[in-house]
């Protein structure tokens, strides 16, 4: 046996060996250290004709799937070697395989998995500077595949999906990802695959082999061939260490990045759509939010179309004609949310159901789930929507699966599948009888022994058992004279005789053995039934993706009725004009009607970008985040938290939001900044909307406001990128910019001074701040008076040393004599100079106005210690 372990073991040097024996799985060695340490079991060790006991762990194999999860969850895999036959009936070394290699991307244990969250092994092939991307959850039979041409759009891909397991090519180690800092962020496993697995035509033939075509272009894959490669080497790594045929993976869905909004990780993470960004809590999320949906299916559902809001117009349109039936129908909503309660994860269920993993009381819950399926389908009929009479069409009840185990599987079977009582009465002839044995033999035998006493004559007949003869008929001497013929002589004794007859044979056999006879063919049968609803795979896939399309409709309707959102306009001329806008999820968390609404709107021409000003605190991080946010709502079909909304279509969002340093890399706080701006302007386009927070707060006054002021005059010039941006900062003197750079706007946060306090009256206001009230913050931040007093002062003495009359000149609402400064549109971006050198114009007028012969040697000492200051301060 330890010679069999040891072999079995060399085929998987990289996984846990679980070695089943009897009713244990026992691990070996060095995995046995690893597995007693991970799952904190005792460690005992096996004489195996080694010097040194072999040390050795193990754990019951009816409670294996939790010791599964807990090391997957740590990265590790595991090979599952089981016995394939009956230990009772082998002879010698009982027989046992790999059955399966379960690693983190490839777990179906549903009590190990988030079941709102899609459990992803994503598939990366790098060829010819290009990736091939294949993403699959094969808990529920997903399979998409895309190609992408840059590193930056991987990342936002690996972002999205949020792999537990990455497989890839060699080459892909050498593509220049940073792999070890996005292992860090995701706590994914990676590993590399032989060359094998990505030979053109091996993927080739085992997709076509798989989904039974003659020709790739059947699949949709003619316009993808390294991602082809990516999908074939993902599905021979599953066939390998699944040991099954996948057959819930019915179709490959090929798809193109353009075909979403991009969201990349910062701004993923900034507007905080599906954790929080500090706590990583879906408390507090856009998710959390909108997510009143009533079963896994639809929660998956929703968190994708987060992830991937349209930029279809029709599609959107689809989507909240749907939901607006939906808020005037209310009777019928709050019934298809009673009917979505009890329905399970049947996307997941048929995936077990496909492993043969899935137990009997798994299919009464999808029984119970089907039973909801008629009465959602009425419901569906009396809705007119162009979607809603798509899903009515598609939806498919699969009654005769209902009705197969409601005829078939007991109410309330037992968990373990292999020791009876599964199957109902009446579903089978020979079980009922085998049942029947098992419950009345010992009746049958008492109805025989006085049928045959009474035949006979003979009155102190019996019927016994013992192990060697079975059951027989016990006849004393006295009463051997009166045996009939058909009695079958089995064992003379000395004061009576043993006979069998035909029918107690036929008993003995009924009887003898019943139990696991029964316990086999309940079995059988089980697995039968279990087949047969596996073969309409398709069928139970198309239903449990209509019955996510009602849940998330309905949870959108729920959440637009219950917190009075309206219905956007959608339009494609980049106009975004909101009226009245609140921050969905800042609104709940306050009490009731204590959120400020504020309007937008935004263009391609006169209000191309919003310079907003005013104090921290004050709400204009909350401005522009609610901003960002309706518009992706509304291109995810939402409802929108406004009193008016006329949304364009954005292809991209980007948000720069506060930074930190990012230590581990070696970046400071600047430096990731700087690298979130540059990646903005360099992927940005016309049609996208930009949220720029407090650009170049990270470094000097004066380097921070020209580069600031530099983003603006790149970003505003529709020569050069002219997006919709709101950009928020310190820099007042920025608002000099309005009127000087067509579709620059000036706003600002309103404040109420009271004495050294102020008031944030959380309303945007057309117009400017003039300072930024950092010492009222400070205040009301608690710090100590002595400070304050101080940084009033400071701040009193530097206010002489304004920069804004030369932040005039430079926008140009105040040009002095000298060459002006020339501008963004005006010159060749390549060679732009931001600013002149700054002329001591007003020091020189000073001097030449000077009555030397008038002043006193100490006057003029003080006047010329005065300008020496005044030179220092000024902008150089």
């Amino acid at each position: 046996m330890m010679q069999h372990y040891m072999e079995t073991k060399k085929q998987y040097p990289d996984c846990i060996l679980f070695y089943r024996l009897g009713d244990f799985y026992e691990m070996f060695f060095e995995d046995a250290k690893i597995a007693s340490k991970e799952l904190e079991l005792t460690l005992t060790g096996k004489d195996c004709g080694l010097e040194e006991r072999a040390p050795m762990c193990g754990v019951p194999y009816h409670a294996v799937d939790v010791y599964l999860s807990r090391l997957v969850q740590r990265g590790y895999k595991v090979a599952i070697a089981e016995q394939m036959e009956d230990p009772r009936q082998a002879k010698g070394l009982v027989k046992r395989e790999v059955t399966r290699i379960v690693t983190p991307g490839t777990i179906l244990d549903s009590q190990a998995l988030d079941e709102t969250k899609n459990n992803y092994l994503m598939c990366i092939v790098y060829l010819a500077k290009s990736f091939g991307i294949a993403v699959t959850d094969i808990t529920t039979g997903e399979f998409l595949v895309t190609e992408l041409s840059s590193i930056r759009a991987l990342l936002d891909e690996i972002y999205k999906y949020a792999p537990a397991e990455i497989i890839c090519n060699e080459a892909f180690y050498m593509s220049g990802v940073d792999l070890e800092e996005l292992k860090g962020k995701l706590r994914f496993i990676i590993s590399s695959l032989d060359n094998h697995y990505f030979d053109e035509d091996i993927c080739s033939d085992t997709l076509k082999r798989h989904f039974h075509v003659d020709r790739l272009e059947g699949l949709g894959l003619k316009d993808y061939p390294i991602g082809l490669v990516a999908a074939g080497a993902a599905f021979c790594y599953l066939l390998e260490t699944q040991k099954n045929s996948l057959s819930h993976i019915t179709k490959i869905v090929p798809y193109r990045s353009g075909k979403y909004m991009i969201i990349d990780t910062s701004t993923r993470r900034n507007l905080e759509l599906l954790e929080t960004l500090r706590e990583k809590q879906k408390r507090g999320s856009l998710l959390w939010v909108l997510d009143k949906t009533r079963t896994a299916m639809g929660a998956r559902m929703l968190r994708s179309f987060i992830e991937q809001p349209l930029i279809e117009h029709s599609e959107i349109l689809r989507r909240q004609d749907a939901i607006e039936e939906l808020n005037g129908e209310y009777i019928t909503r709050e019934e298809l949310i009673e009917y979505l309660n009890p329905i399970y994860d049947l996307e997941r269920l048929i995936g077990r159901i496909s492993y043969q993993s899935a137990n009997a009381r798994d299919l009464i819950a999808f029984k119970n789930s089907l039973e909801m399926m008629p009465h959602i389908r009425t419901l569906l009929s009396g809705l007119h929507s162009p979607l809603f009479r798509e899903l009515y069409e598609d939806l498919d009840p699969l009654v005769d699966l209902t009705e197969l185990i409601d005829r078939a599987i007991v109410e309330d079977p037992p968990l373990v599948i292999r020791e009876g009582g599964l199957i109902k009465e009446g579903y089978n002839d020979e079980a009922d009888r085998l049942r029947k044995a098992k419950t009345e033999g010992k009746t049958w035998l008492m109805e025989l022994e006085a049928k045959e006493r009474e035949k006979t004559g003979i009155k102190n007949l019996r019927i016994k058992y013992n192990k060697v003869f079975g059951y027989y008929l016990e006849v004393t001497n006295s009463f051997l004279s009166m045996v009939p013929d058909y009695y079958v002589r089995k064992q003379t004794l000395t004061g009576s005789e043993r006979f069998t007859t035909d029918e107690l044979k036929k008993l003995e056999e009924i009887i003898l053995g019943a139990e696991d006879k029964l316990f086999i063919l309940e079995y059988d049968l089980f697995c039968e039934i279990r087949e047969k609803i596996a073969g309409q795979v398709s069928r139970i896939q198309k239903t449990a993706h209509c019955i996510a399309w009602i849940d998330v409709l309905t949870s959108l309707s729920v959440v637009a009725t219950r917190n009075n959102y309206v219905r956007p306009r959608i339009n494609e001329k980049g106009v975004i004009d909101i009226r009245d806008g609140r921050h969905p999820v800042v609104e709940q968390m306050l009490r009731d009607d204590l959120f400020i609404a504020n309007d937008t709107y935004l263009d391609g021409s006169n209000n191309r970008l919003s310079i907003i000003t005013g104090p921290n605190m004050a709400g204009k991080s909350t401005y522009m985040r609610q901003t960002a946010l309706i518009c992706l709502m509304a291109q995810i079909g939402s409802f929108v938290p406004a009193s008016s909304a006329n949304i364009g279509i954005c292809d991209r969002i980007f948000t720069r939001v506060g930074a930190s340093d990012d230590l581990a890399s070696g970046q400071s706080t600047f430096m990731v900044e700087m690298t979130e701006v540059a990646n903005i302007l360099r992927n940005a386009t016309k049609n996208s909307l930009l949220i720029l927070d407090e650009i170049g707060r990270g470094t000097s006054t004066y380097d921070g406001m020209s580069i600031a002021w530099a983003v603006i005059e790149y970003i505003s010039n529709p020569k050069v990128l002219g997006a919709k941006t709101l950009f928020a900062t310190h820099y007042h003197e920025l608002t000099e910019l309005e009127g000087s750079i067509k579709g620059v706007n000036n706003y600002c946060i309103a404040v109420k001074e009271m004495g050294d306090d102020i008031v944030f009256l959380r309303k945007i206001v057309k117009g400017g701040a003039d300072k930024s009230y950092g010492i009222q913050v400070a205040r009301l931040a608690g710090v100590p008076e002595p400070v304050l007093a101080r940084a009033k002062e400071l701040v009193d003495e530097l206010s002489d040393a304004d920069i804004s009359v030369r932040s005039r000149e430079i926008a140009g609402t105040e040009r002095s004599a000298k060459k002006p400064v020339p501008r963004l549109d005006e010159v060749d971006l390549k060679q732009m100079s931001l600013f002149d050198t700054v002329k001591e114009d007003d020091i020189v007028k000073e001097i030449e106005s000077m009555e030397l012969s008038a002043m006193t040697p100490i006057d003029a000492l003080n006047t010329l210690y005065r300008m020496q200051n005044s030179l220092k301060n000024r902008w150089k």
